[in-house]
């Protein structure tokens, strides 16, 4: 019998919804719109009221923002997007989609989310050679690392900048004049994308949005969503006939959220705050249990930058023996993430190992621990117990010699 048996088994996130989330699905159901109604505006309103964006387009799933901002943006054939690769598939995915193509920018040794400096190494190239026309930072595991950095450098160059937000609803960053942003208000990024999968800040069950300070790319994005479909006569290219008409401008998607999914995503933005607040008392917890141990080491955070704790990711040594001894004992950890260029798919396309070698040598080492609001304290607790007992036991493995 396993160390775990008997122990409830602790996943490294997962949802928390109550009662008002149920009556608020409830009541779609009991209404007249399921999709396509005025749940989703209200929930595209609440979106731009919580992080101050501008406009906000509410889709399918995150994948499904990334894929239609990229589109927005202007990404197509011949395009390189620069993309780091301690993320996942999506977000390099999503210059594919475009057909566009990812040129992917190691991450900084500390915070783990894109270099700055790597990314000015990769613009000095002349022009025509391997420079993007655009960047994809990823606030990993909630970080809003290098933001206002990485803008400086894109509006030198250029490049338009989409930021993968899908880990970081909730997160704040400061200003050089010290004021305080909220991830998602337009400050940094010409389009940002968000996710509401079950594990993520908040969730609509699969969900997504793009949020941008631009007219033009929000409503490009609510035409792809739609099939391309155009039904406002303000915009159409030729004479309506009545009130029936409308055109498919260009070849769009059916990427479309339900009124059932934002009415549940409605009342998760009221419960935001509270959520990160909470995610922050477990993350500060971790530390404090954890910083006399050499052994584990912590995602850097800058001075400025709150966190939204997506994920609690750590390095540890002998990762692989660590993962599964934790798993036994009903430790449901996970490990974020494989680095892109390392899949097969993308091995295939002429990528492959020593490309990044910071984000090869983190993705050897990183855990994800168990984080998420519903958590007890005395879970961080059995699981810093337990991850002290397995690390004790451990015998270095090839990647640690």
């Amino acid at each position: 019998m396993s160390e775990g048996a008997g122990k409830r088994f602790l996943p490294y996130g997962r949802q928390w919804l109550g009662e008002e989330e149920i009556e608020a699905v409830v009541a779609v159901l009991r209404g007249d719109w399921l999709t396509q109604g005025p749940a989703i505006e209200r929930f595209e309103r609440r979106l731009c009221e919580v992080t101050g964006a501008r406009h906000a387009v509410a889709v399918s799933s995150g994948t499904a923002a990334l894929h239609l901002a990229m589109l927005a943006l202007g990404a197509g054939p011949g395009d390189l997007v620069a993309v780091p690769p301690l993320t996942f598939a999506a977000s390099a995915n999503a210059a594919l989609y475009a057909g566009a193509r990812p040129v992917f920018v190691d991450v900084h040794p500390g915070t783990w989310c894109l270099d700055p400096d790597r990314l000015r190494e990769l613009l000095r190239a002349p022009p025509g050679e391997g420079r993007p026309r655009g960047v994809v930072p990823v606030h990993f595991a909630g970080l809003p690392a290098h933001a206002e950095e990485i803008a400086a450098i894109a509006r030198e160059h250029g490049l338009f900048v989409l930021e993968d937000a899908c880990h970081s609803l909730g997160a704040e960053w400061e200003d050089a004049a010290g004021r305080t942003h909220r991830v998602g208000d337009g400050t940094t990024a010409d389009a940002t994308v968000l996710s509401f999968h079950p594990v993520k800040g908040i969730t609509t069950g699969e969900g997504g949005a793009v949020l941008t300070p631009h007219a033009e790319i929000a409503e490009r994005v609510r035409r792809l969503r739609h099939h391309g479909i155009e039904r406002d006569p303000a915009r159409f290219r030729f004479p309506s006939p009545g009130a029936f008409y409308h055109e498919m401008q260009e070849l769009g998607f059916n990427y479309r959220i339900t009124d059932i999914q934002c009415a549940l995503g409605t009342v998760q933005l009221d419960r935001l705050e509270g959520f990160v607040e909470r995610r922050r008392e477990l993350a500060a917890r971790y530390h404090r249990l954890l910083a006399d141990d050499p052994r584990v080491t912590f995602q850097e955070i800058p001075p400025g930058c709150r966190s939204a704790w997506h994920l609690l990711a750590v390095e540890v040594p002998s990762r692989d023996r660590v993962f599964a001894a934790l798993r036994e004992r009903g430790i449901g950890c996970q490990v974020h993430y494989l680095p892109v260029h390392l899949h097969p798919y993308y091995r295939d396309l002429g990528y492959g190992p020593g490309l990044c070698p910071v984000a090869e040598g983190h993705s050897a080492r990183t855990l994800t621990l168990p984080l998420f609001p519903a958590m007890a304290d005395a879970d961080v607790d059995r699981v810093v117990a337990d991850l002290r007992e397995v690390l004790d036991k451990a015998v270095p493995g090839e990647e640690d010699r």
